[in-house]
């Protein structure tokens, strides 16, 4: 190595990017994967009183040292990408869920000691699979926009007939368009739908049926497939770009080729003339 090789791998940007690799190092996500979840399963423990009782002292000090893991992670990214760091949603994403760990968790702060299960979600950012879905979910939300417009229409007009058509004979489940609304939300989840809310009606009203099975139809079948398209079509966009890499490549193999070819067409041509 020359001198000025060893010095500029001496200063602090080298050190940075050394640093830089070995956090991103296969090695060290899986180390960093398998302390998500130890720790998810210590944090499952803790809700466990038997497992309190017996190991809550090892529990505890199990969660402390997974938390200095992760603190120590976001520390060296913070120095081996400084302020590039938040440019990644992902570092973001990890930064925040980390800081929320750090806040003290006293008398009236229970929500923020449940809120440190979050750091099981760190699985997600860490795990290229699991990232291409949510990338993939993220890309869907523009487009799923106009579904749930169309959605929010046709359940406010359901719930305005429902109100009027049933609203007298079960006020509970359809006297206001604010409980109509909830009513049925639940039929479109298909819970108890049927013994629950439906066959009451029909007692009533034995038509009822020409209202719940067409509206049932269209949300929670239609829309639903409507929404796995959207996510799906959003995922396969996510992988296309490749794609025309892969074929100007194979473009410029194949014009290298055909060079080559015609040039040595011409060399043999000039030796059988000479």
């Amino acid at each position: 190595m020359t001198d000025e090789a060893a010095g500029s791998a001496s200063t602090p940007f080298g050190f940075r990017a050394r640093l830089g690799r070995f956090i991103e190092s296969p090695r060290a996500q899986s180390f960093i994967i398998a302390v998500i979840l130890v720790n998810a399963v210590v944090l499952g423990l803790e809700t466990w009183p038997a497992a309190m009782a017996t190991a809550g002292g090892l529990l505890r000090t199990l969660d402390r040292i997974a938390l200095v893991i992760f603190v120590i992670e976001i520390g060296l990214k913070l120095v081996a990408h400084g302020l590039r760091f938040f440019r990644s949603g992902w570092n973001v994403f990890d930064f925040t869920i980390v800081t929320i760990a750090l806040v003290p968790a006293g008398e009236g702060l229970a929500v923020l000691r449940a809120l440190r299960i979050l750091r099981a979600l760190r699985l997600v950012s860490v795990v290229p699979s699991m990232r291409k879905v949510v990338e993939g979910l993220l890309r869907a939300i523009p487009a799923m926009g106009s579904v749930v417009a169309l959605l929010g229409l046709v359940f406010y007009v359901a719930a305005v007939m429902a109100t009027k058509l049933f609203g007298a004979a079960f006020p509970d489940w359809f006297g206001s368009v604010g409980a109509s609304l909830y009513s049925l939300f639940q039929i479109m989840t298909l819970e108890s739908w049927s013994m629950g809310i439906v066959r009451p009606v029909m007692e009533v009203a034995p038509w009822a049926w020409m209202f719940f099975v067409p509206f049932i139809l269209v949300t929670s079948f239609m829309v639903l497939n409507l929404f796995i398209a959207i996510i799906v079509t959003a995922m396969t966009e996510g992988e296309e770009p490749k794609a025309p890499v892969a074929v100007k490549d194979l473009a410029d193999e194949i014009r290298a080729l055909r060079a080559e070819l015609h040039a040595l067409r011409e060399g043999m041509g000039r030796e059988g003339r000479g």
